[in-house]
């Protein structure tokens, strides 16, 4: 007669392994690393985390695609044609927000981040038709997939100074923009963010001027 503890052991034995725990593909659910690519589901206006190959499949950015790849492009667009009353314009209310066109709604949507997340900026369209005519780069973007991260200096919202003062302008993944908007999310104290999140914003965008390519005024799309 099997004992409890023996027939406890063979139960044990047969057992399968326990899948690793992980991330997952979102379309093939092969496990993925920490560091992963990523794919914009057009329609539904997300972003999912996929394997290599998987990435390899929505590439091609002229072909008629639900999914988008994510390149990991960075370029710096020193002297963009963005001054104090065109920023105004924009009815943006903070100093920090990106722009990508989405090719679902046929027009360009704004961003800026904030206690809440990515908050949706009604964009005033003939303001920023009027910045797209003014520098050529905006043309440089890739539908969907790529955004316009803008950081505009505090000098910017009164001083008398602050016509002179140039923004940051680069072109980046739309993943990092909202890894971004996530992160300061969850660093986001009082009215203006506090400290720690100001920090955090002078050091994504250090490290961005860091590995960004620098595309010159006048550059063709």
């Amino acid at each position: 007669m099997s004992r409890p503890y023996d027939v406890l052991a063979r139960i044990r034995s047969n057992r399968p392994a326990p899948e690793q725990a992980g991330e997952r593909c979102e379309m093939c659910s092969e496990p993925i690393r920490d560091e992963h690519q990523h794919v914009v589901n057009v329609d539904g206006r997300q972003l999912m985390c996929v394997c290599r190959a998987c990435y390899l499949l929505f590439t091609d950015n002229h072909a008629d695609l639900r999914y988008r790849a994510v390149p990991d492009r960075y370029l710096a667009f020193d002297g963009f044609a963005l001054d104090r009353r065109a920023w105004e314009a924009l009815q943006i209310p903070v100093g920090v927000a990106f722009f990508f066109t989405n090719s679902a709604l046929e027009r360009t949507v704004a961003f800026y981040p904030g206690p809440a997340g990515a908050t949706e900026s009604q964009l005033d369209m003939d303001a920023w038709n009027a910045i797209r005519g003014a520098d050529s780069r905006v043309g440089l973007l890739v539908d969907d997939v790529e955004a316009l991260l803008v950081r505009v200096p505090e000098a910017r919202t009164g001083s008398a100074d602050a016509e002179s003062c140039e923004p940051q302008t680069y072109l980046v993944p739309i993943d990092a923009c909202y890894e971004f908007v996530g992160r300061l999310r969850m660093l986001w104290r009082g009215f203006d963010g506090g400290q720690e999140a100001r920090a955090f914003i002078d050091s994504f965008f250090s490290d961005i001027q860091a590995r960004a390519k620098n595309v010159p005024p006048g550059t063709p799309p």
